[in-house]
């Protein structure tokens, strides 16, 4: 009785410290946010430090814009973080297209934890290696798409990384 009892004391604990995790960094970032004006500002900052909070190495953000000539709507690389310019990867997304446009269609996230070896490299000055996780996600207000994120880490993402990516992308979106 007394170990079922530790270990349920132990599961709270860190409940709870995953809990004042996801709190305290939500409110960081909410706060972060107050004010700001300037897009690209707020988009590098994001980026900046969301590479921090959920160890990504590799960072996007996309913004919804209208083609005033065909009147139709694309996603266009923003801001980014670690990301090294290649000819070979695209910066603009149709709606539907690639898998930020795909996003940005269905409305939900896309998580690929086996990354193809012909996906992006985190690069260094030491090396490169393909991500262990790549994340696309939403940034929705009032459910119409506004911009897509796109996060890789060396690393995998925990679920108490996803719940707050979900939760930050709803603040995003405000």
């Amino acid at each position: 009785t007394i170990n079922q009892m530790i270990t349920n004391l132990r599961e709270t604990t860190l409940v709870n410290r995953e809990q004042d995790w996801l709190k305290s960094n939500l409110a960081k970032f909410t706060q972060m946010l107050q004010g700001q004006k300037d897009l690209k500002t707020v988009t590098k900052r994001i980026l900046s430090e969301l590479a921090q909070v959920v160890t990504a190495h590799y960072g996007a953000f996309y913004i919804l814009q209208q083609d005033e000539n065909s009147q139709s709507h694309k996603l266009s690389l923003y801001s980014s973080y670690g990301y090294k310019s290649d000819k070979n990867i695209p910066t603009v997304f149709g709606i539907g297209e690639g898998l930020v446009g795909q996003v940005a269609f269905e409305k939900e996230r896309i998580m690929l934890s086996k990354v193809p070896s012909n996906y992006i490299n985190i690069t260094s000055s030491l090396g490169k290696a393909k991500p262990a996780n790549l994340i696309i996600l939403p940034v929705l207000f009032e459910n119409d798409i506004k911009a897509v994120i796109e996060l890789a880490s060396l690393d995998e993402f925990s679920e108490t990384h996803l719940d707050f990516l979900s939760q930050l992308t709803e603040s995003i979106g405000i």
